[in-house]
């Protein structure tokens, strides 16, 4: 029997923590403890998903594409790298002072043969 209880020492703790706790909160304070820990490990990862896609959202945010040269920089420099054109003036002028209609892009369909 003293093999057993030195053994088991853990499981005969967490037993009579049971045991004890049980008839003071009832069976409905374990119930909603367990729900609550499995709610927190669904919505963890769920959390976690949506602070990567801020994450992405702001970083794709900060892409700048230089409209001279055609070259991809972070939005780190003011100047782009490629050719050296001002990044600041050619976005905000292209933003700015283009009508929609002048944004669109006009297609014509050609036949391959």
């Amino acid at each position: 029997m003293n093999y057993f209880l030195k053994a088991n020492k853990n499981l005969l703790t967490y037993s009579l923590i049971i045991f004890i706790l049980i008839p003071i909160f009832g069976f409905n304070f374990f119930i909603s403890l367990l729900g609550n820990i499995l709610i927190l490990l669904f919505l963890i990862p769920l959390l976690l998903l949506v602070l990567v896609f801020m994450g992405f959202n702001s970083y794709k945010s900060k892409i700048n594409t230089c409209s001279n040269c055609g070259a991809i920089s972070l939005g780190l420099s003011e100047n782009c790298m490629n050719c050296g054109a001002d990044l600041e003036n050619i976005n905000k002028k292209n933003q700015l002072d283009k009508k929609p209609s002048e944004s669109t892009i006009d297609v014509k369909a050609e036949e391959i043969k």
